[in-house]
């Protein structure tokens, strides 16, 4: 065996879960290569907004992962040579009607029993806050802790810093075999350019971690949720932080506990109103969530509702202009939860994966967690209801 062909580890997606489990790697002195099959950050993980939220997981273990992970992200933040824009600015949601309000209230006396930072906010502090949403908007609640960062810096801030502690990246290289030997461990990974030879394998490779999983008879319950993000020309200041309607958790979780009152368009494309200004006054406005594979183009009928969902709740957006738009897709799991997991019929094989849209929030503590789960050390938070084997049919 070569010795330059042998990594302790071969980390399969350089997008934020899998540069954040790399790093986390290299830090316990293992050997460590980041394979791609494009660029550090190209998929998902640059085709999303640049907020860390907790503020859109629901109460209980899901935001208490998010609140792990954005104290660690901003830590991490400060150590790091590389500026990943990091910055604690908050989310101001909206409510559209009363009943919406309510459940919203609801919504945030829970996260409040958990000691999460959040509280309501009345009609006139909503519109002092933010003057150009609809009049007759009731109320809406605000989010502090939420923190905006830029995705592809917080993948380079990663990989960037691995790489001090002698993290190998190979882009642009498919990876097309994993190979395992007599007693069904995984022990080589196969690229379209090279062969590691390797003793672990962390499959981070997001809506396309079925596909590596494949190739050890694996199946991962993981399928794409495309979102369109439309960008705007630079204008005056129409935000002063990250506006979202609650309306988007009824996208993101289905929730029924109120009725959403949507013009037919909005509803199809199942739409919800999100609008930040970025730091060279270009509007980021969203979005979408749709079931269409693998397909990452911004078709006009989704583009169109989002415009019209926009301007139905901040009527000034009519006079700007847009842009562009990109979509991406989201690795979307059926309970909402990530698959952070071993698989004991293949050993060394590994899945961090299914964050849907909640990557950039997760990655920091994802990586440190896979890392402790692999050392056998009690992990961060208790991630055993995230093993694969929750979908095992009995």
């Amino acid at each position: 065996m070569n010795p330059n062909t042998f990594f302790d580890a071969v980390v399969i997606g350089a997008g934020a879960i899998g540069s954040s489990v790399a790093y986390h790697l290299c830090q316990r002195g293992m050997k460590v290569a980041l394979v791609d099959s494009g660029d550090i950050g190209g998929g998902t993980s640059s085709h999303c907004d640049t907020y860390a939220q907790l503020s859109d997981k629901q109460p209980g273990f899901d935001t208490e992962q998010g609140q792990h992970s954005i104290t660690y992200m901003r830590e991490l933040a400060q150590k790091f040579s590389y500026d990943v824009e990091l910055a604690k600015r908050g989310t101001l949601w909206i409510s559209e009607s009363e009943e919406e309000l309510a459940v919203a209230t609801n919504y945030v006396s829970r996260q409040q029993q958990n000691g999460v930072n959040m509280r309501m906010v009345d009609k006139q502090e909503l519109h002092e806050w933010e003057p150009y949403l609809r009049e007759d908007i009731p109320g809406g609640h605000w989010s502090p802790e939420d923190t905006s960062v830029n995705p592809y810096r917080l993948c380079f801030g990663f990989v960037e810093e691995a790489k001090k502690m002698g993290l190998q990246v190979f882009l642009y290289e498919p990876v097309t075999a994993i190979k395992r030997d007599a007693d069904g461990a995984v022990c080589r990974v196969v690229t379209s350019e090279r062969e590691f030879n390797t003793k672990y394998v962390f499959n981070c490779a997001g809506v396309w971690a079925p596909m590596i999983g494949k190739m050890v008879d694996v199946d991962i319950p993981i399928i794409p949720r495309k979102g369109v993000i439309l960008i705007t020309e630079a204008t005056f200041p129409i935000v002063k932080q990250k506006v979202q309607e609650f309306g988007y958790m009824a996208t993101k979780f289905g929730d029924t506990s109120y009725t959403r009152y949507l013009d037919p368009e909005v509803e199809r494309c199942n739409v919800s109103f999100i609008i930040e200004q970025t730091p060279d006054r270009n509007l980021m406005i969203g979005s979408s969530r749709s079931f269409s594979g693998y397909d990452t183009v911004s078709d006009i009928e989704t583009i169109r509702a989002i415009a019209r969902r926009a301007v139905q709740m901040m009527p000034v957006l009519k006079e700007i202009n847009c842009l562009r738009t990109y979509a991406g897709v989201r690795p979307y799991v059926d309970d909402h939860l990530p698959i952070l997991s071993d698989v004991p019929e293949v050993p060394g094989f590994y899945i961090a994966a299914g964050h849907e849209g909640d990557g950039i929030s997760l990655s920091a503590i994802t990586g440190k967690m896979m890392a402790q789960y692999l050392f056998g050390e009690k992990t961060e938070i208790d991630i055993g209801k995230m093993h694969l084997s929750r979908f095992s049919k009995t």
